[in-house]
């Protein structure tokens, strides 16, 4: 499932491309309209993420424009107005409306209600050895024993599964799970991992690389 996202804070951009790719999605960002307007206009997507307010105006005003001619993919809006007049605009013309701040793991689960509104697809499911994560069911297994993971151990599980064996870096996975700024030096990724490792078991699969992150192996 693709994602189009037009977002133009570079950290929160940052975060929300990593948290889909994490959950399987294939992400494409950009920073305005323009930007969003071209790209809609030469690829598919199953759902599309705007930041309601951007250096061009009102995503709002172009995605009304874009239903008027007949477009129909699912929209998610991101915005700090959180007036009920906004709420009933944004669900006028979108098909979901989330309040800054937000958690990235509920964007992930609301991309994924939209992106199944689209199409008959079925969500993604990443696999690395015997761990396997079904972004669909919400379900994550390892030799085919299901896992009882909190939300933000999916997302980082999801992160690692996709990156394939290669090492991820520590802030790109606190930025990852963490909607909140949380300094590169803090150990609250090191506590989830050791969670993580103790929930996934022997033999031990998830490795830290020193002076980088982690990967599964």
């Amino acid at each position: 499932m693709r994602v189009l996202v037009t977002e133009d804070d570079e950290a929160l951009r940052v975060a929300v491309d990593a948290a889909l790719r994490g959950a399987g999605f294939a992400v494409d960002t950009v920073v305005d309209l323009p930007e969003a307007d071209e790209a809609l206009s030469v690829n598919d997507y199953d759902c599309a993420v705007f930041d309601r307010t951007l250096p061009a105006g009102d995503s709002l005003r172009y995605v009304a424009d874009q239903r008027r001619a007949g477009w129909s993919v699912p929209v998610l809006f991101l915005t700090a107005r959180d007036a009920v007049s906004d709420r009933i605009d944004g669900l006028a013309w979108g098909d979901d409306y989330l309040v800054k701040p937000f958690a990235v793991a509920e964007l992930v689960a609301r991309v994924g209600s939209l992106c199944r509104r689209s199409g008959p697809d079925p969500a993604p499911v990443l696999r690395h050895g015997d761990i396997e994560l079904d972004s669909g069911r919400h379900e994550a297994r390892r030799g085919g024993r299901l896992l009882a993971l909190t939300a933000k151990e999916f997302v980082v599980l999801g992160r690692l599964l996709a990156a394939d064996g290669e090492p991820v870096r520590r802030a790109e996975l606190i930025a990852v799970a963490w909607d909140e700024l949380v300094p590169p030096a803090s150990n609250v990724l090191d506590v989830l991992v050791a969670q993580l490792r103790r929930k996934l078991g022997p033999p031990p699969v998830l490795h830290t690389v020193r002076g980088v992150g982690y990967l599964l192996r």
